[in-house]
């Protein structure tokens, strides 16, 4: 069974797989592609043999859309994490952040957060994160396929982006503060689609457990 679940804000990825494992007695249960705790949105799920499926489906484009907020950078790029440098906002119009956005568009090399569930050496990159501790991090090439401006009000920029596989959507967003002259988090990420798994198709948690099964 494929599920296309709605994951909420404050809940791990892992999390979903632990409640509709429970929900469904399912010993095999995965999910096709991570969704930071504060994030929420399109979390595709696959029990018993379909979780070979979920390859397939983890490969595919994805959806965002995201809030960043400028003039402050945390250590885990969102909201979640401590400040770590503050730095001022220049004076910026629509038309500057739209340049910049669209100058993302294409590919490029990104290298992973250390607070992310990438393994590298077989450990947990937010494990070592979490123990102070720094690694290399060998770049991924990554490919931005859209990103469109949905409103900017200072220090605010909303704005939505289909992207590869692999694209932390944390770093770009920080990246795109950088090229705005300033630094910036994400307070806010929504995911809209996996492939052919949109938003608006989802079920919620809440629904799956009085319902047992969908």
């Amino acid at each position: 069974m494929i599920l296309n679940m709605y994951k909420p804000k404050g809940w791990t990825s892992f999390d979903v797989v632990k409640k509709v494992r429970s929900i469904t007695k399912e010993k095999k249960v995965g999910h096709g592609g991570t969704l930071d705790p504060f994030a929420e949105g399109v979390l595709v799920l696959g029990t018993g043999s379909d979780t070979k499926k979920l390859g397939m489906i983890s490969d595919s484009n994805k959806e965002y859309v995201a809030t960043l907020k400028l003039g402050s950078r945390t250590d885990t790029h969102d909201i979640e994490g401590h400040v770590v440098e503050d730095k001022a906002i220049p004076t910026l119009t629509i038309e500057e952040v739209e340049t910049v956005l669209r100058s993302f568009v294409g590919e490029q090399y990104q290298t992973p957060p250390m607070y992310s569930a990438k393994k590298v050496n077989g450990q947990r990159l937010y494990k070592l994160a979490r123990k102070n501790i720094e690694i290399e991090r060998e770049p991924c090439l990554i490919k931005i396929v859209d990103i469109e401006l949905i409103h900017f009000n200072s220090p605010v920029i909303e704005f939505s982006v289909t992207c590869s596989k692999g694209t932390y959507i944390r770093i770009l967003g920080s990246d795109i503060a950088n090229q705005l002259g300033t630094v910036g988090h994400l307070i806010a990420l929504k995911r809209k689609k996996v492939g052919e798994y949109a938003i608006d198709e989802t079920i919620q948690i809440d629904d799956f457990v009085s319902n047992g099964c969908i």
